[in-house]
């Protein structure tokens, strides 16, 4: 099943990951920890019980192999906005479940559907986050948690100094710190929110956008205009005379829906 997205952007993530799909896992270490931890989070959370699982953003599969294994006898739905990374995830022999192609943001299911909704490394590609969270949360049912993973402002922090002190702007989206997060989450009864860095050895600029290509993270931010390529040469010099490495700021969060 195919759903509609719902911007010319939404469509652009879409390509650039579905082109990045087969190459994808290669590039994945942040990732495969994120995935990890929103797997750990999720078995603490609900150890047993979960009938019905949702999960946003599936990629290549990197936390839905872990929900399968936890939880082998749940209704489990697949969702991507990328068809091919989605197809990548349905073609393995160990998952098995219903798998759509989806904006996380525009869910199409009304009620109480999900003892759990996890997603890892999807949410930053939200145009409202606050509102997803909203809307995600009411297809919870009672006890039932939505457990996340998305970048944070730390994120690329020296890629971005580097820019700054070329005087050009990154193209690296405005990620959420966690104070904005938590922000959003206060208005839950039960959520909280912590962060976790993951050092990225690129090596230099030239790895650090390899890095970048072989996930697909190459959208950038809206209004964005490309860097001249003496701007970048500039750029990619500063960054490796800084050392050439950076970071993911990795944040976490849940909202459990209380039974009432």
């Amino acid at each position: 099943m195919r759903l509609a997205m719902n911007s010319g952007r939404k469509q652009r993530i879409s390509d650039a990951f579905g082109a990045a799909a087969d190459h994808y896992d290669d590039h994945a270490g942040p990732q495969r920890a994120a995935a990890v931890l929103v797997a750990d989070l999720a078995q603490r959370q609900k150890p047993h019980g979960a009938q019905r699982i949702l999960e946003i953003g599936c990629g290549t599969g990197l936390l839905t192999r872990h929900i399968q294994a936890r939880w082998p006898g749940a209704e489990l739905v697949v969702t991507d906005l990328s068809p091919d990374m989605l197809a990548r995830t349905a073609k393995d022999a160990f998952v098995a479940g219903t798998f759509l192609t989806m904006d996380g943001e525009a869910p199409p299911f009304e009620g109480e559907w999900f003892d759990l909704i996890l997603s890892s490394l999807a949410f930053q590609w939200f145009d409202d986050l606050e509102d997803a969270l909203e809307r995600l949360t009411r297809l919870l049912r009672p006890g039932g948690s939505l457990i996340f993973s998305t970048m944070g402002e730390g994120s690329f922090v020296r890629w971005r100094q580097a820019h700054e002190l070329c005087g050009c702007v990154a193209g690296v989206p405005a990620y959420p710190s966690l104070a904005m997060l938590r922000g959003m989450l206060v208005r839950y009864e039960d959520a909280f929110a912590f962060d976790e860095e993951y050092l990225l050895c690129s090596g230099s600029a030239r790895g650090l956008v390899r890095h970048l290509k072989g996930i697909g993270a190459v959208v950038p931010s809206e209004g964005r205009a490309p860097l001249s390529p003496k701007q970048l040469r500039q750029v990619m010099t500063a960054f490796d005379e800084a050392g050439g490495d950076d970071v993911y700021q990795l944040l976490f969060g849940r909202i459990t829906r209380p039974i009432v």
